[in-house]
C-alpha cells in the first residue's frame, strides 16, 4: 500500500513538472520587443537648447507647473550632475536588467493576454526610494539612482533595512510588485489577516511572474532572514493565534508585522532582535501558496478574492 502511494505521488509530481515545463516553453516563445529609453542619459547630457526636443519626446517628465528655467537650473546643478553621472556609470550596460524585464513581460503576457508592452524609461529621482518604480498601462519609469548598491555614498543616512534592497537585481522585483498591485483586488484591508493575505497575493504574483528570482529576492530578505522566517514559521503562527491577532483591527499591527522595519515586533526581546521586518507578509505568502495548492483556481481569480475566503480554504499548516 505504501509503495502504491509513493508511485502515485511520484506520477503526480512528474505530471506537474511536465506541465510547468510546457508553460515555460510557451512563455519563452512569446515575442516581446521594447527599447530601454535612457532619459537619465539624455537629460544628463543635454543643455538648454536641447530642452524643447526633450519635452517633445518625454512630455510626462516635465510637469507644466515648472517653467523652462527650473529644468535649465537642474541641468546645471552640480549635485544633479553627480547623481546622473553615478547612475550612468553604474548602468552603462543595462542588458542584464533588460533580460529580466523581458522575462517579466513574457509572463505577464501569458497570464494576462490583454497586457501590452509599455515604454520602459530610466530616470533619476534624487533617490526617491519610496517611488523606485512607477508603472502605468503604457509606461514604466525606473529611478535607477535607487539601485546603485546598498553601500553607495548617496545612501548614507538611510537605514540598513531599506538600503539592503537598493541593488540592481531588485529592479525587476519592484516592477513585479508594481504590476501585482495593479492586478490585485481586495475590498477589505482592516485586519491583520487582511493585510497578510493582500501582501501574500503580491508575493505569490512574483512567484508566477519572476520564477527566475529566489524567494529571498522576491520578498527582499537576505538569505539569512528568509532562513529565520522558515525556521520559526510555527512559532510565528502560534504567536498570532495565541494573541488573537488575526482579526484584530489595531492599526499598530501593521507597523509591527507588515510595514518595512528593521525587525518585527513580537515584544519578546530575543526574538525581536533576530527577526526580519514584514514577517506578516511572509506568513501571508505561505497562506496564499497553500490556498493555490489546495484549490482549483486561476491566478487571476485568486487575486480578486477576499482574505477570509482565501484563509478559510487554504488548509494552511505552518512548517515545524
Amino acid at each position: 500500500m505504501i509503495r502504491y502511494l509513493n508511485i502515485v505521488i511520484l506520477v503526480i509530481l512528474l505530471v506537474s513538472c511536465n506541465e510547468g515545463n510546457k508553460n515555460e516553453e510557451a512563455i519563452n516563445a512569446i515575442d516581446i520587443d521594447f527599447v530601454v529609453e535612457r532619459f537619465d542619459k539624455a537629460f544628463g547630457e543635454a543643455n538648454a537648447s536641447d530642452l524643447p526636443q526633450l519635452k517633445g519626446a518625454y512630455p510626462f517628465m516635465f510637469p507644466k507647473h515648472y517653467d523652462d528655467n527650473f529644468w535649465i537650473d537642474r541641468m546645471n546643478d552640480s549635485l544633479q550632475q553627480e547623481l546622473v553621472n553615478e547612475s550612468i556609470e553604474a548602468f552603462e550596460d543595462f542588458s542584464k536588467e533588460k533580460d529580466d524585464i523581458t522575462q517579466l513581460f513574457q509572463h505577464l503576457k501569458y497570464y494576462f493576454p490583454e497586457f501590452e508592452t509599455p515604454r520602459v524609461i530610466t530616470t533619476t529621482s534624487s533617490v526617491d526610494y519610496r517611488n523606485k518604480v512607477i508603472v502605468t498601462d503604457t509606461i514604466v519609469l525606473i529611478s535607477i539612482d535607487t539601485y546603485l548598491g546598498k553601500d553607495h555614498k548617496f545612501y548614507q543616512g538611510i537605514q540598513n533595512y531599506l538600503r539592503q534592497n537598493f541593488e540592481s537585481d531588485q529592479i525587476v522585483v519592484d516592477m513585479a510588485k508594481a504590476y501585482a498591485e495593479k492586478y490585485s483586488f481586495q475590498t477589505n484591508r482592516k485586519t491583520l489577516l487582511d493585510e497578510m493575505i493582500y501582501f501574500g497575493k503580491l508575493l505569490y504574483f512574483k512567484d508566477i511572474m519572476i520564477p527566475f528570482k529566489t524567494d529571498a529576492e522576491k520578498i527582499g530578505y537576505t538569505q539569512e532572514q528568509l532562513d529565520w522566517a522558515e525556521a520559526n514559521e510555527f512559532f510565528i503562527w502560534n504567536h498570532f493565534m495565541d494573541k488573537e491577532l488575526l482579526y484584530s483591527t489595531d492599526p499598530k499591527l501593521s507597523s509591527r508585522f507588515i510595514n518595512p522595519a528593521p525587525f518585527s515586533k513580537f515584544y519578546l526581546e530575543l526574538i525581536d532582535k533576530e527577526s526580519p521586518g514584514r514577517i506578516g507578509q511572509y506568513i501571508g505568502w505561505q497562506i496564499v501558496k497553500s490556498y493555490m495548492k489546495n484549490n482549483d483556481v486561476t491566478l487571476k481569480d485568486m487575486l480578486g478574492k477576499e482574505a477570509t475566503e482565501i484563509f478559510n480554504n487554504a488548509k494552511f499548516k505552518p512548517r515545524k
